[in-house]
């Protein structure tokens, strides 16, 4: 059974949230955009000159492009990276047709937010912004059509779409360089930085990950924080091998690993729909 019954019944119910990241992109063979942050900081590196040591390492390639290119320089990197033409794949289809009330993005493209584009207008983003280039704030509040506005305006919206690192749209603001976390590390384990909003949604629900891996410290970090203070169970699709870190991460967070391809788990799902709708609408 690729959906163990569990989980089934929790996403059946409304009961989880889903966590997307990067790896959701590599649904769709043909799309042009970074998958994994190694191949997001290879397009980095490859229009600007960074030392060796560090081109492997997005966050101190892009820390090191702004300290001597400008800030500037890093969201034109940014913006071109993810400005290839791509469509929702079938797993930005079925978030975006299966009502949930928030839906955590965890990358930098524009794929969830024109997923939901497709279905109407009653979804909003809040997005983190740069410290660097909005100090003092810590997200912004968007409208489906991506007029900015104050955080009261999405108590109407049927789905929130949380995005920690920032996105593409509707206005390139991205948390890439290490001054960018470093900021937020500072203040995220007494939750500054985490949308009230999300804070209340997750009390009485775990999380689901996809297309999310835990190898690097920035990853389970965020993780940790926004699953802070939630109620649980919460599940992580992770198809290979584990390293070490993930292993103990997922234990220590009470995280299910299910061990199965990404692409089967997202075929799966799509027997959820019908499910997922008529609790929503409860």
């Amino acid at each position: 059974m690729i959906i163990p019954g569990d989980l089934y019944e929790a996403l059946a119910v409304g009961r989880l949230i889903p966590y997307i990241g990067p790896g959701v992109l590599a649904l769709d063979p043909a799309c042009p955009l970074p998958a994994t942050p190694e191949a997001l900081v290879s397009r980095l590196v490859a229009r600007a000159a960074v030392p060796h040591k560090i081109r492997a390492n997005l966050t101190a390639a892009a820390q090191f492009i702004e300290n001597f290119k400008h800030r500037k320089t890093v969201n034109t990197l940014m913006r071109d990276a993810f400005a290839g033409h791509a469509a929702p794949n079938a797993l930005h289809g079925w978030l975006a047709a299966s009502g949930f009330p928030l839906i955590v993005h965890a990358w930098y493209d524009d794929l969830v937010r024109a997923g939901l584009a497709a279905r109407g207008d009653d979804w909003g983003l809040v997005q983190a912004v740069s410290q660097a280039e909005h100090y003092g704030t810590w997200v912004h509040y968007f409208r489906h059509d991506g007029t900015r506005v104050d955080r009261a305006d999405g108590a109407s919206w049927a789905t929130l779409v949380y995005e920690p690192f920032g996105a593409l749209n509707p206005s390139c603001n991205f948390l890439v360089s290490d001054s960018d976390f470093v900021e937020v590390l500072t203040e995220i384990d007494i939750q500054t930085p985490i949308p009230r909003e999300l804070q209340t949604l997750r009390q009485d629900r775990g999380f689901l990950f996809l297309g999310c891996r835990f190898t690097t410290q920035l990853e389970r970090a965020f993780a940790r924080q926004i699953m802070k203070r939630s109620r649980g169970p919460h599940w992580a699709v992770l198809p290979g091998t584990l390293t070490r870190n993930e292993s103990r991460f997922l234990t220590e967070q009470s995280i299910t690993p299910v061990i199965v391809d990404l692409a089967a788990f997202a075929h799966a799902l799509a027997d959820l729909k019908p499910a997922l709708q008529a609790s929503a609408a409860s």
